[in-house]
């Protein structure tokens, strides 16, 4: 898969501040502007907002009277990001910003925390932990990541959300990606400090960590891959998957998702033949399941896919 990374200036602006205290003042170091490059510049997915995107994305949801009575209410949050145009994503998105309960969709969160222990040396790479992170992904294992989570601990997994160079949790932003309860009894809960959601995520971040891996700036770029083939070819074939199985057979699926009562999460990266898009959806209705499959025909054309 090819790397999206963007060509366009970085500038550097640096403010000074009046002196009023009749101190010297030391100079203002000289700073180095450095020249864009594939390797150090890459577009901020919030800074690719697409308004054509935008406009087919909203014709397509809120044409159906269910989906926009859900979204007006903010029980329904959907993100797409467009990456067809090498170093160009298009985003677009309804209620991205709003947190919801999203049951298993957040252990994405425990594989990146997961792995960035790894990297430090703070786990050690056992074939047991590879086995617990692959079930806790492809088969969305509570016993798996509730070991998982127990190896790290919560204090680690909100560290790597928080990290500023992933800002995968963001009060600016709504929130986004947080575990704060064990997919199993017993352990306390640690809720997010902004609702005080236990399994809870916001559809931009979890676009966002999709981007992200998909451009290797998560860990490192060898943690993504191995992040990547823990998420390929998904082992449960239900919302998203199930129609994707029907209208795009030949392409490589990247997937989470979650459900609880009446709360429905589902997010992909899908690529080729002729796709490269990145869905999530948080659902708070009954018929989640059914949402999110016919979700993604809506998507493919807003997308301009015939389906």
């Amino acid at each position: 898969m090819s790397k999206l990374f963007l060509l366009l200036p970085f500038l550097l602006v640096v403010f000074s501040h009046a002196n009023t205290s009749g101190t010297p003042v030391e100079p203002i170091p000289e700073v180095t502007v450095v020249e864009p490059t594939s390797e150090n510049i890459f577009l901020p997915l919030r800074e690719a907002a697409n308004a054509d995107l935008q406009s087919a994305l909203e014709q397509e949801l809120l044409a159906n009277p269910t989906w926009r009575s859900l979204i007006r209410n903010k029980r329904m949050s959907v993100s797409l990001v467009d990456l067809r145009s090498d170093g160009e994503p298009r985003l677009a998105h309804l209620n991205g910003d709003h947190m919801m309960y999203a049951a298993s969709l957040p252990k994405i969160a425990v594989l990146l925390a997961s792995v960035d222990a790894l990297e430090k040396g703070e786990l050690i790479e056992t074939q047991a932990i590879r086995q617990d992170m692959r079930l806790m992904i492809s088969r969305s294992n509570n016993a798996a990541t509730t070991r998982m989570i127990d190896r790290l601990g919560f204090q680690k997994i909100e560290e790597v959300m928080l990290d500023p160079a992933y800002r995968l949790y963001d009060p600016n932003y709504g929130g986004g990606l947080w575990v704060g309860k064990r997919y199993g009894s017993g352990g306390g809960r640690h809720p997010d400090p902004m609702k005080g959601i236990s399994h809870a995520a916001t559809s931009n971040q979890v676009v966002r960590f999709y981007y992200l891996m998909a451009q290797q700036r998560l860990v490192t770029p060898e943690r993504c891959d191995q992040m990547m083939e823990m998420m390929v070819d998904p082992e449960l074939h239900h919302k998203f998957v199930n129609t994707l199985d029907r209208v795009a057979p030949q392409a490589k699926v990247y997937r989470k998702s979650g459900s609880w009562r009446n709360y429905h999460s589902d997010s992909a990266m899908v690529v080729g033949p002729d796709r490269n898009y990145i869905i999530t959806a948080l659902i708070e209705d009954e018929n989640g399941e059914t949402i999110c499959r016919e979700l993604i025909l809506a998507i493919e054309r807003a997308l301009g896919n015939n389906v």
